[in-house]
């Protein structure tokens, strides 16, 4: 379907980070332009929780949240957000913690990972794991009923899929993943990447750059990099893959979700006709971030 009036209005005013001369840039000079953030106000509200707390996972930085006034024990939903894995925060996404935790009516643990090119593959990817890995281990201190389960979007979907076949492969049952328009494939060499190369909000070159910070010399086949070139998904935790119709990662979602299902893991796909990159952070731009979030935290619910 044609763009939806919302996405023609964004893309219309967005610059692409290649157009914005990012390479030019220091990581320390895009994180602070990025952290200044004027889509703040269309992350949605930072509604006031009875409990926000920044702890450690590790050496890791995270924050939890929790709207439940209890102190009960519940599901625990990790998050990790987007950014391409060079930028980002859970200041930056403070909003989305906040939603999801009062959406699912679970724990929420955002999670700080490092960032790219000072801290290169796979460091996020080991913090992530860390993270899941320390939840399982500490359930009493996460207030865990040891219901858990991994969400992400864009380069944080890509870290949650990683996260969900290593647990698997450790022996820990994840009870879901979510992946919101995720980095599943870092060939990106498909017909997605050609049809929406540019002028959408995310550029295919943009995505160059973001890869070549992250991946640097790594072999792009390797499942921790990759998942869509992990040899085996049976067995994965039952899944929820969101894609937005107007994405250069459209399809690497939407082959996932296939693969998983031809390997007998319960996953549902729903792509959203008319949405861009991003759409779902972004609730005050897009009508259809609501919907997304609410189709999101109906699946945790069922599944926690």
């Amino acid at each position: 379907m044609p763009l939806h009036p919302q996405a023609r209005d964004y893309v219309a005013q967005a610059t692409s980070d290649s157009d914005a001369g990012l390479s030019a840039l220091s990581p320390a000079e895009i994180r602070e332009m990025r952290e200044q953030d004027p889509l703040a106000p269309h992350r949605g509200p930072l509604t006031k929780l009875p409990f926000v707390r920044d702890e450690r996972a590790g050496e890791v930085p995270i924050r939890i949240y929790r709207a439940d006034p209890g102190d009960g024990p519940l599901p625990v939903v990790v998050y990790f957000h987007g950014g391409g894995w060079v930028f980002g925060s859970v200041k930056r996404n403070d909003a989305t913690g906040r939603d999801l935790a009062i959406r699912t009516g679970s724990v929420v643990v955002s999670v700080d990972y490092r960032l790219a090119p000072e801290d290169p593959f796979p460091a996020a990817a080991d913090d992530a794991w860390t993270v899941v890995r320390d939840i399982f281990a500490r359930p009493a201190f996460y207030q865990s009923n040891g219901s858990v389960a991994v969400v992400g979007d864009s380069a944080g979907g890509n870290l949650a899929a990683v996260a969900a076949w290593q647990a698997r492969d450790a022996g820990l049952t994840l009870a879901h993943q979510v992946l919101v328009y995720p980095v599943l494939d870092v060939a990106m060499d498909t017909p997605s990447y050609t049809e929406f190369a540019k002028g959408l909000g995310l550029d295919a070159a943009d995505m160059v750059w973001f890869v070549q910070q992250y991946a640097a010399d790594a072999d792009p086949a390797d499942p921790c990099l990759s998942p869509l070139r992990l040899p085996d998904v049976a067995g994965l935790a039952p899944a929820t893959v969101v894609t937005a119709e107007y994405d250069v990662l459209r399809d690497e979602g939407e082959r996932y979700a296939a693969r998983l299902a031809e390997a007998g893991v319960p996953v549902e796909l729903r792509r959203y006709d008319g949405m861009v990159h991003g759409f779902y952070v972004l609730p005050g731009l897009f009508d259809p971030a609501v919907e997304a979030r609410d189709y999101v935290a109906e699946r945790l619910r069922a599944s926690l």
